[in-house]
This record gives structure tokens, sequence and C-alpha cells, in this order.
């Protein structure tokens, strides 16, 4: 489905959300930069994490093993998503977009997915499975054009 006029495109990673809006129309895509957050920082895992990990007493021997300890990082990355997630719902409820079109790596649009609201996903035309944050709008803008084309039968 090509990406009509006014639709909203969403390019996201763990790190940055960048939100454009199609001014060109159907047969030309037309992409001017509405919204751009990035996170600030990185934490580091010691300013994240507030304990040492859990250890579990072996029920054979005398060892002691500990927890396999989670990734920071990741967890920090999916709750920026899920942030992504809430400024569509908010977005959408306001009728601010007819189509959406994603473009996320693939854990990032996992993550998404599931915190998509129901009036968003209804609005979803396109999602694209890559990392295109840090590419210039030109790029994002011949990937859509490649995703949405629609292939004519020949006659």
């Amino acid at each position: 489905m090509p990406l009509p006029h006014n639709a909203l495109v969403l390019v996201a990673d763990g790190r940055k959300m960048l939100f454009f809006r199609n001014q060109g129309d159907e047969d030309q895509i037309d992409l001017r930069t509405e919204a751009h957050e990035a996170r600030r920082y990185q934490r580091k895992d010691r300013e994240i994490k507030t304990d040492a990990p859990g250890v579990v007493q072996q029920s054979a021997g005398s060892g002691r093993s500990t927890y396999e300890e989670p990734d920071f990082q990741q967890q920090e990355e999916d709750r920026w998503i899920k942030d992504a997630a809430d400024e569509l719902k908010e977005r959408v409820l306001r009728n601010d977009f007819d189509a959406l079109a994603i473009v996320a790596p693939p854990k990032a649009l996992g993550v998404l997915r599931k915190a998509l609201h129901k009036e968003v996903e209804k609005r979803i035309i396109c999602t694209v499975n890559k990392e295109m944050s840090g590419r210039p709008i030109p790029d994002i803008e011949a990937l859509l054009v490649g995703e949405t084309q629609v292939e004519l039968p020949n006659a």
C-alpha cells in the first residue's frame, strides 16, 4: 500500500525516536521531521542496578551459584520503545494520523508491537524490520518507497 499524504512515520530504536510526516503524496514520498527525541546519555549498569546478583544454595554439595543477571541496558532500551508506543497512543487518540509506517530494528519492533494501543494497530500500513534511526531522510524515503510499492499485474 502506498504511503498516503500526511501519514505519520516512526523511526525508532532503543536510543532514538524520530517522527516524520509525509508531505508528499502516494507517488512521491517527502518526509519532513516532526519530532526528534534521543536519550540524553546511556547510564552505566552500576547506575541502574541496586544490588549484587542473588545466589542460590545448591541442593547437592556445598557450592553456590548466582542467578543470571538481567540485561539492564536492554531494559532501558525497552522502556524507551514503550515511551514511543505511549506517544503513538496519545497521537492516535487526538486523531493526529490516519496512516502509520514504523521502521525499527527487530528487537525494538517486537517490544513496540506488544505495547501498541489497538487504535494505533488499526492504522499501521507498513512495518520495516531495519535499523534506520542514524540514516539520512533520503535513505528512509527510499526504504519506504521499496516497502510500500504495489506491484501491478502484467496485462
